[in-house]
């Protein structure tokens, strides 16, 4: 058993799930190695990040607040961000186009597992259905990154 290479691709994978199995064929490990060791990361970071969206979101509340109150008592202009960023119209039109399956089975595989998980869980945490999605779409996405990266490996 190579457990380090395992491991290396359950890390990767918690963080950039798309290009995760890309190394398992680089490590000589065959598909289904590569495919669980990158699911079991995605899973990992998707259930441990969708969970605690919540925290993340009230986290970044409070921040923008206290911001703003220390503007306030200090009398400096709070620095405008713009809210409605490319990214942010982005997600938004993502949203209104594919819906909840659109956002739980693609946002964690383009954006990253941990940001995905969070965008889904902003905008669908109240459904039950939203986390299995999630993770149905890891294992789809997982499938065919892995079958891509040895189909790859094939041809060169």
């Amino acid at each position: 058993m190579h457990w380090h290479l395992y491991f290396s691709l359950f890390g990767l994978s918690m963080i950039k799930f798309m290009f995760a199995p890309f190394g398992g064929p680089a490590m000589k490990l065959n598909f289904f190695e590569t495919y669980l060791s990158c699911i079991a990361g995605a899973f990992t970071a998707a259930f441990i990040f969708y969970f605690s969206s919540e925290f993340f979101m009230i986290r970044a509340h409070k921040k923008r607040k206290a911001a703003l109150h220390d503007s306030i008592t200090k009398g400096t202009p709070l620095k405008y961000k713009p809210k409605f960023t490319r990214f942010n119209k982005l997600i938004v039109k993502l949203k209104r186009r594919f819906g909840i399956y659109g956002i739980a089975f693609y946002a964690p595989l383009f954006l990253s597992v941990p940001l995905g998980s969070i965008v889904t869980a902003k905008f669908y945490g109240k459904e039950k259905r939203t986390f299995p999605l999630i993770l149905l779409g890891i294992c789809i996405n997982g499938a065919i990154t892995t079958g891509l990266a040895y189909g790859v490996k094939a041809l060169f």
